[in-house]
């Protein structure tokens, strides 16, 4: 028993040495009540930037540091010193460790082209309302104490705004189109805004060229959804049409069909492209068939377009809305009788209140009697 309880003591305190050594060495995580952190991500185009912050308050531990925060919190210029050197050092954007931002592609800031990758990011605020905005290639840092002006990958420079108060430090996009958002910093009453632009275009290109290879280039979809895109955007048609051939090749259908028409349309062979539409008609629905009506009135080829929505109806006898649409072919080309002769049409087959509204009013517009058909 004696060598029992001793052999028990031994372990017990080998544990509690063991115990004691450690403890400068671990820790659990605990909540950041002060500025805890954050993530803030945007989509542009396919691409993504992300940024990973904490975020300060303007009221700390119950005092209100409103006004204190731009050149007292956060010095003007280079003002808050490095403990690790004394060198003055910019201003984290945020608070703890690093703000890292992140881009998933080559990108322009505010014009200057950056590499994507992630990038430490830090602000210089100046009284006149300029600031500098710096992309460090050092993410690992805390705070901007080590900062090294060698290490930056881009500098720009901005010019701050006034904005509504903003009690937690915040970023956000104030901005945006399809190939750029303005990103701006805000706290208290100022935001720092950049322009962050991706070449959207290419990239999802090359992310076609990518996807293509691979299940998606397999079937009719993907290939007609790369060459829609071209299309649509008006861009890069001699590609996109071996996408829409091959998507065709798969499966000939109204879309890819529809797609090649666009494509050769852009590529002023006007010839090819009326194949392409006459060939998609034995496979269009009531609504595409509409859509190639309107396409052809669009490009002011009133026949053609007659003759499609005359198809409509010849295949959707008790549709109001194509008898509508054929009056409104007929009245842009400027034959009102056979205009008034489909609106009365429709109207007669119980359309639906906005079919009713457009022949009514368009009836109106060539001084023909509507009171029949008004409630």
């Amino acid at each position: 028993m004696t060598t029992k309880n001793n052999f028990r003591g031994l372990l017990a305190t080998a544990f509690m040495t063991l115990l004691i050594l450690g403890v400068s060495a671990q820790s659990v995580t605990t909540p950041r009540a002060a500025s805890p952190a954050s993530e803030f991500s945007q989509t542009i185009g396919i691409s993504k930037v992300t940024i990973n912050y904490s975020r300060p308050r303007v009221t700390l531990r119950g005092t209100d540091r409103s006004g204190t925060i731009w050149g007292t919190q956060i010095p003007w210029g280079m003002g808050a010193t490095s403990f690790v050197d004394g060198r003055n050092i910019p201003w984290r954007a945020g608070a703890n460790e690093n703000t890292v931002i992140t881009f998933s592609d080559n990108v322009k800031i505010e014009g200057k082209e950056l590499a994507a990758g992630s990038y430490g990011l830090h602000m210089i605020a100046f009284e006149d309302g300029k600031a500098t905005i710096i992309f460090s290639t050092n993410t690992s840092s805390w705070g901007s104490f080590y900062y090294d002006a060698t290490e930056d990958a881009l500098r720009v420079d901005v010019q701050s705004q006034e904005t509504a108060h903003t009690e937690v430090l915040t970023y956000d996009a104030i901005a945006m189109d399809n190939n750029s958002a303005t990103i701006a910093l805000k706290w208290e009453k100022k935001a720092i805004p950049f322009k962050v632009e991706y070449d959207v275009n290419e990239i999802v290109l090359a992310n076609f060229r990518d996807e293509l290879r691979s299940v998606a280039g397999f079937g009719w979809q993907g290939l007609n959804q790369a060459a829609q895109f071209c299309a649509r955007n008006n861009i890069n048609q001699e590609e996109a049409l071996v996408w829409v051939n091959a998507s065709i090749a798969n499966a000939k259908n109204f879309n890819n069909l529809a797609t090649r028409s666009t494509l050769l349309t852009q590529l002023g062979k006007a010839d090819e492209a009326l194949a392409a539409i006459n060939e998609s008609v034995a496979l269009a629905n009531v609504g595409q068939l509409n859509f190639l009506g309107y396409q052809q009135l669009g490009l002011k080829n009133y026949d053609k377009a007659i003759e499609f929505f005359t198809i409509n109806t010849e295949r959707n006898p008790t549709n109001a809305n194509v008898f509508d649409s054929l009056g409104e072919a007929y009245k842009t080309k400027g034959d009102h009788e056979n205009a008034t002769t489909n609106f009365k049409k429709s109207l007669s087959l119980n359309p639906a209140a906005n079919v009713k509204a457009n022949s009514i009013k368009l009836l109106k517009d060539m001084g023909v009697d509507t009171s029949e058909y008004e409630d």
